[in-house]
């Protein structure tokens, strides 16, 4: 199964609840890519396609380059389209300072920059949120096409999020 939607939008949150109610491992897609120091690990690939031989899996929908594996073995993309200004903007901004207050320890290592890195860092994860938000609104209407067989639930807000995982979600 994957979660897709923009930076803020719960994606890990959501596939974390979901793996625990259908008994399945959560792999964090981005402790795959990030390595130490940021930089992208080389073995990403192979391990987003170890990560869907497994019988059950949840991911997040996230890397252009691992889309099209993860979308030809997945059999449901549960897409977190919220509203961007009123919710996971907010959410990105509140989660980063609170990463970045505490010093969170992320994948191998990292840690959240400076908070002042958002004014000199094109891709900050808030800057990049803002700037990358719209792609998200024809990539699974695009992936709708390509996949006519997979199934995908759209949901708008987090009252919508929150009915779908006590009902539909908690009746599998």
């Amino acid at each position: 199964m994957l979660v897709a939607g923009v930076s803020g939008a719960g994606k890990t949150t959501l596939a974390r609840q979901i793996a625990s109610v259908i008994d399945a491992p959560h792999t964090e897609i981005d402790g795959l890519y990030h390595g130490p120091n940021w930089v992208p690990r080389d073995a990403f690939l192979d391990d987003v396609r170890t990560l869907v031989q497994a019988p059950t899996w949840v991911t997040e929908w996230q890397y252009r380059a691992a889309r099209p594996t993860l979308t030809a073995h997945a059999d449901l993309l549960v897409w977190l389209d919220l509203p961007f200004f009123t919710v996971t903007l907010p959410r990105v901004v509140r989660r980063t300072v609170r990463r970045r207050m505490t010093r969170e320890v992320l994948w191998n290592g990292n840690v959240e920059p400076p908070l002042r890195s958002i004014f000199t860092e094109r891709d900050h994860i808030v800057r990049w949120a803002v700037r990358t938000r719209k792609k998200y609104d024809a990539l699974p209407l695009r992936l709708a096409e390509e996949r006519p067989d997979l199934a995908i639930v759209r949901l708008r807000s987090p009252r919508e999020v929150r009915a779908w995982v006590a009902g539909p979600l908690a009746r599998v």
